[in-house]
């Protein structure tokens, strides 16, 4: 353990900055507020969301946020909770870090046939670079768990805010 308060405050202060960019990548989604979603990617950003279908791939922040607010924005009501934050600097650059996070992901449908209520459960592997705008997520990894309810909702959410869209 080092002996020198100014870098472990730094790094108290990173760990703070790190989970709370996490937590709004989580919290943005269920407010739909997709400017605060986009501040947690650099551009471009690799998302990895294989396990749920989606293959690997870097995007344009923007496209990535667009398809997002399309695919989530459809729900009636979402809940995203991301707890249990381990985060692992990297040894060799103060500037990188991985925070694995659980997820929890509830959406709600109203009206949907098949049932209103669809539930993720898995984690997240957040690889972190400081940016002169603080923390950012350049690369995601989502991992499933499991699935509950009704897994063609958000096909069916989809379709919803396309038809809002057009």
């Amino acid at each position: 353990m080092t002996t020198d308060i100014a870098a472990r405050i730094q790094k108290l202060e990173d760990r703070t900055a790190i989970s709370e960019r996490v937590i709004t990548y989580a919290t943005s989604i269920d407010r739909g507020d997709w400017d605060a979603y986009a501040d947690c990617f650099t551009n471009p950003v690799h998302i990895d969301f294989s396990e749920g279908g989606m293959p690997a791939a870097d995007f344009d922040r923007d496209q990535f946020v667009g398809f997002a607010a399309v695919g989530l924005g459809g729900f009636t009501a979402r809940q995203h909770i991301s707890p249990n934050h381990v985060i692992t600097f990297d040894e060799n650059d103060s500037d990188r870090a991985v925070c694995s996070s659980y997820m929890y992901a509830q959406h709600y449908l109203e009206g949907a046939e098949g049932g209103e209520f669809y539930l993720m459960r898995g984690s997240y592997d957040n690889h972190m670079v400081r940016t002169e705008h603080g923390w950012k997520i350049e690369r995601l990894v989502q991992h499933v768990s499991w699935l509950d309810g009704n897994t063609d909702a958000p096909a069916q959410a989809m379709e919803r805010a396309q038809a809002r869209i057009s």
